[in-house]
């Protein structure tokens, strides 16, 4: 007998709305609805997209060793990790990293949250709650924390693009003091009645929820964490007060083109179960110092330390057409001597190439009448430092694609931009 098929309480209303539905870490999730991947892809950038994400775990880290506890077994110092003048993550804000074995290895990706003082929400990837509890728990030692794992517990949902808050501001009760000031990986209220607490965030109904200024697109916009009992409920008066800004619900097959787009990675996929080093992303890791060491010591971090040889590079196409990850597929160098293998191959539809130049078509440089074809992009590891600008090809055995690496992809990307320019 396999293992019981897991669904979110939207299900329902996934399948009775015609999404192609697939399995996804041990989830019945639509992975596109009848309006395709495209449409769905490019709402997201002209206007906004609604994503069912309560397959995501959530953890809850509390007690007066909370922050010791997280400081060791997580990547990011928390010490150290706001803004500019990297100051400590405080109550109201969220924070990028990752848990690594003694190896170096990724367990999984996660955004911290500070809820209050020794309250820490840790959301981390479908399947993985048990897991990340787990091993938090075996480096608890004598520190007083507790660990709880609210997988199925907590119902959540993304609202994506840059019409995110005129949406959102429709069914919330006091939208004007809620995004007064709202900065990118912050965070208000919560999904229950908690006194912890200060500020409380409720929708024109009265169901409380948490409202973070996060997502996993690139673009502007929010996860709306609620009782798994208001979801349907939640997610109807989203797409009722989005209906006017065209809308769209999305499966996981655009949030895949979206994040990659976007230099994202995808747990288990771009970075897994192999030493995280060489990589684009080296922001989810405490800073390193002029010894060359990292701000703090943490689970993995002598591991991070030794001399790696593999490199996991973002790469950009010429054209939409992509190769599927299997055993036969890597990478070549242009004299066709592989080097490596592809992690991420997808087509963000939103972008193109003008010249040598990628332009987005939300962007302000895209020429006039500009239809993008959309270009395949993603991440390879390879065995050699490749330099932007470089050329690689990807191959299944039989058909082979230029590729180019890059530092970026999608431009013009509008996750970061501030609130005053969004509503």
């Amino acid at each position: 007998m396999g293992k019981e098929i897991k669904k979110t309480p939207l299900l329902e209303w996934h399948v009775s709305n015609g999404a192609n539905m697939g399995l996804f870490a041990g989830y019945d999730m639509p992975l596109w609805y009848p309006q395709g991947v495209k449409k769905e892809h490019l709402a997201v950038i002209h206007s906004s997209g609604l994503f069912d994400t309560s397959h995501m775990a959530v953890i809850t880290v509390t007690g007066a060793g909370a922050a010791t506890l997280l400081q060791h077994c997580f990547s990011k110092d928390l010490e150290h990790c706001l803004g500019r003048d990297n100051l400590p993550l405080t109550s109201g804000r969220s924070v990028y990293g990752l848990f690594l074995s003694p190896a170096g290895h990724v367990l999984d990706d996660a955004i911290v949250s500070q809820v209050a003082d020794g309250f820490y929400m840790v959301v981390v990837n479908a399947g993985m709650g048990g897991k990340i509890s787990q091993h938090l728990a075996r480096h608890r030692s004598q520190l007083e924390v507790e660990i709880v794992d609210l997988t199925d517990r907590v119902g959540k949902i993304d609202i994506q693009g840059k019409n995110s808050a005129r949406i959102v501001a429709g069914i919330l009760a006091d939208s004007d003091t809620i995004f007064s000031a709202f900065p990118y990986f912050s965070f208000k209220g919560w999904y229950e009645d908690l006194p912890e607490v200060a500020e409380k965030v409720c929708l024109q109904d009265g169901t409380p929820i948490m409202l973070s200024r996060t997502g996993y697109t690139g673009e502007f916009g929010f996860e709306l964490f609620v009782s798994p009992a208001e979801l349907l409920s939640v997610w109807k008066m989203l797409l009722a007060a989005g209906e006017e800004y065209s809308l769209q619900p999305c499966g996981l097959a655009a949030r895949d083109s979206l994040r990659a787009g976007a230099v994202l990675p995808l747990s288990h996929q771009d970075i897994g179960n192999w030493i995280f080093a060489n990589t684009p992303w080296p922001f989810a890791i405490a800073d390193r110092g002029v010894d060359g060491g990292f701000s703090k010591h943490f689970v993995g971090s002598d591991a991070l330390l030794q001399q790696q040889t593999e490199y996991t590079l973002p790469f950009a196409g010429y054209d939409p057409r992509k190769i599927a990850i299997s055993d036969k597929a890597c990478v070549l160098d242009e004299k066709g001597t592989e080097i490596g293998k592809i992690l991420t191959c997808t087509t963000d539809m939103a972008i193109d190439r003008v010249g040598e130049e990628i332009v987005s078509v939300a962007g302000d440089t895209r020429p006039v009448d500009f239809v993008p074809r959309g270009l395949c992009c993603g991440f390879v590891r390879v065995d050699r430092k490749l330099d932007p600008g470089d050329i690689a090809f990807l191959t299944d055995g039989k058909r082979k694609i230029k590729v180019e690496i890059r530092n970026d992809i999608r431009p013009d990307r509008t996750a970061r931009r501030p609130m005053r320019e969004m509503l």
